[in-house]
């Protein structure tokens, strides 16, 4: 029996309970958390965080099997299910903790990085230039519980019908041969 490697990813592009959506899908994504992540108060506190003066974003740290999706696959729906031209806002949540960020793990993270959110502009898919910040991921600190699988427990309330739904459902037209 072979022991099952995984790798992580942190990412933020918005509110975190919209990319805790539409990565929990995916096939190979063992395990995915809402979190805090770039900034430099040491455990923010959601409230902390909205109030934009930690200098956090609202992260997702998601565990994937590198056998099953690569850190290009996700970076390529992370940069497709979001809007990484908008500098510190997603839609209507607007400050620095929506900001659109990648926060590596290692160097080929890094390269990996800056490589798809080149190759992303180069494609001229989005008519602006991509704003996503690149930098090593320092620490990471975990959600309060109630934020934990949001929308899976929340899919009925308003925001999750009118913003996240949404991007799960591009999510299933775009990517469904990735899903589980």
């Amino acid at each position: 029996m072979t022991e099952q490697v995984l790798e992580q990813a942190t990412l933020g592009g918005g509110c975190f309970w919209c990319l805790e959506a539409v990565f929990e899908p995916l096939r190979g994504v063992r395990n995915i958390v809402p979190g805090y992540a770039g900034g430099h108060v040491p455990n923010p506190t959601y409230r902390q965080v909205c109030a934009g003066r930690t200098g956090h974003a609202e992260v997702v740290q998601i565990d994937f099997d590198p056998s099953e999706i690569s850190y290009r696959d996700l970076l390529d729906v992370f940069f497709a299910m979001h809007d990484p031209t908008t500098q510190d806002r997603q839609g209507g949540d607007v400050g620095p903790q929506y900001r659109s960020i990648v926060l590596c793990h290692n160097e080929p993270q890094v390269a990996a990085a800056k490589r798809a959110r080149r190759e992303i502009d180069e494609k001229g898919i989005w008519p602006s230039p991509v704003v996503t910040e690149i930098e090593p991921l320092d620490v990471f600190y975990l959600a309060e519980k109630e934020h934990h699988a949001y929308y899976r427990d929340h899919a009925r309330q308003p925001y999750c019908r009118i913003v996240i739904a949404p991007k799960v459902a591009k999510l299933r037209k775009e990517y469904a041969d990735r899903l589980q």
